[in-house]
């Protein structure tokens, strides 16, 4: 088993080098948000989605413009708004008079990387448009079925201060992202840098393709082999199991303040998420810490609070903070 780890950690040394370059080019553009650009690499190597929360002007449009460029992706943007049909986002047939046929029209959704911005601005029958695309990588025009191009990256955003005119994202579809992240402010330091850089009407930044989909799906064969003990699989699934039963694991305090935990889908993401982050770390095994690290993103949209808890002012997060400093860590 050593001489595995051991193999598996020198894939991996070799296999990483282009992470350094990845952010080597973000970093052109983007100052600071380091954790909001480590995410997204994460997600690119977990082969999941992300939704992005945070107040308009945090660069969140051109951070996921400068990856799709430095992987040399196919990347398009998608405005949701009330009036968006389903098949702005999938496509359509459309009947062609010249030989009385229907052909199909692809939509924007059918490349590497597609920015759903703003998200809970659509109707539910737009968003659940993407669900297929998500979960299946694919998507239904007529009779026709579409394979999405690898890798695919769905990255929504939406604002958490603007609710008129807005529909909240159902729980079935909010599951279907990996990870939701929540985008802060810079600092002082930061927002300095970023008037010096970007207080200028003509910004033109030279970023470079460093790696292409091939080599990111290369790297998720490695992701996938990355050693995980059966005694931090089990710590995994004792966190999850935590969020939905907390007497169970001697968290009394929590009863009452939870009204549905995480699924089966987040002890999957987790640990594909705890791999990559260890890939990103340059190991080749996954440790607790990994798993701690990445946890918030993957839970906070899953943990479901009820309105005794909305009422003591607790959030998921919190909820989440407790479970994670009670389970004995392996």
């Amino acid at each position: 088993m050593t001489a595995d780890i051991k193999q598996i950690a020198e894939q991996v040394q070799q296999k990483s080098q282009f992470i350094r370059l990845l952010f080597n080019e973000m970093d052109k553009v983007i100052v600071g948000q380091r954790y909001m650009l480590e995410r997204m690499v994460l997600a690119l190597l977990s082969n999941g989605h992300i939704l992005l929360e945070g107040v308009p002007g945090l660069a969140k449009t051109l951070a996921v413009t400068t990856l799709a460029k430095a992987i040399h992706a196919d990347f398009k943007r998608i405005q949701f708004t009330p009036d968006l049909l389903p098949a702005d986002v999938t496509g359509t047939q459309i009947f062609r008079q010249s030989d009385g046929q229907f052909i199909v029209r692809k939509g924007p959704i059918l490349n590497n990387i597609i920015l759903a911005d703003e998200i809970n601005r659509a109707p539910a029958k737009v968003q659940s448009a993407l669900l297929e695309a998500m979960q299946e990588h694919q998507v239904t025009i007529g009779n026709e079925t579409f394979r999405m191009p690898e890798p695919f990256m769905v990255l929504a955003t939406q604002n958490p201060i603007e609710q008129e005119g807005t529909y909240p994202l159902p729980e079935a579809q909010l599951d279907r992202f990996m990870l939701k992240l929540k985008i802060e402010y810079p600092t002082g330091t930061e927002e300095l840098e970023i008037l010096n850089r970007m207080a200028i009407t003509d910004k033109k930044f030279d970023v470079q393709p460093v790696i292409t989909p091939a080599d990111i799906t290369e790297a998720r064969k490695v992701v996938d082999e990355i050693y995980i003990d059966d005694k931090v699989k089990q710590y995994i699934v004792n966190i999850v199991c935590a969020t939905r039963d907390p007497e169970k694991f001697k968290l009394k305090d929590l009863k009452g303040l939870i009204n549905y935990g995480a699924s089966p889908r987040a002890t999957i993401y987790l640990t594909i998420a705890a791999k990559a982050h260890a890939f990103m770390q340059g190991r080749g095994y996954v440790t607790p810490q990994d798993v701690k690290t990445i946890g918030y993103d993957v839970l906070r949209h899953r943990v479901i609070i009820s309105y005794e808890a909305e009422a003591e002012e607790m959030t998921s997060e919190s909820i989440i903070k407790t479970i994670f400093d009670n389970i004995e860590v392996p």
